[in-house]
């Protein structure tokens, strides 16, 4: 049973007691506490069901956020650094990383086996950059 139910029982059962409202002090009190019982049900109504849609929208919002952190962290948690990239060394096949410096340096060095490499980023079929390595002599 709702609070506005249990409000309207209650108003009931003071109407069947046939109460003067308007001459008995005791029957002027219960009205006026009825009647303020029914503003204070609805207005707890009213915030249950605001309640209600404050929790949906913060389900969205956090479904959200849990795709703008996918986006921007990795599975460690740790933020993406967008001023790097990985490569592979053509030569012993260790990770080379490869940041804004070398780029505009155009070439790098594998940490591995010193190998040192040309750079150049050609765009492939599909419109996006990738790097080319040619080994300098």
């Amino acid at each position: 049973m709702t609070i506005s139910e249990k409000v309207a029982y209650l108003k009931g059962l003071a109407e069947g007691l046939n109460l003067d409202t308007e001459k008995s002090k005791e029957g002027k009190l219960i009205s006026v506490m009825i009647g303020i019982l029914e503003e204070l049900a609805m207005s707890v109504e009213d915030l249950e069901e605001n309640a209600l849609n404050l929790g949906e929208e913060i389900d969205v919002l956090s479904d959200d956020l849990a795709d703008v952190e996918e986006a921007v962290f990795d599975e460690d948690g740790e933020e993406y650094d967008d001023d790097w990239f990985e490569v592979e060394c053509p030569t012993c096949g260790a990770d080379i990383m490869v940041d804004d410096e070398a780029l505009a340096d155009g070439e790098v060095e594998c940490p591995s086996c010193g190998t040192r490499y040309a750079m150049e980023l050609t765009d492939d079929e599909d419109g996006e950059e990738e790097e080319d390595l040619e080994e300098e002599e």
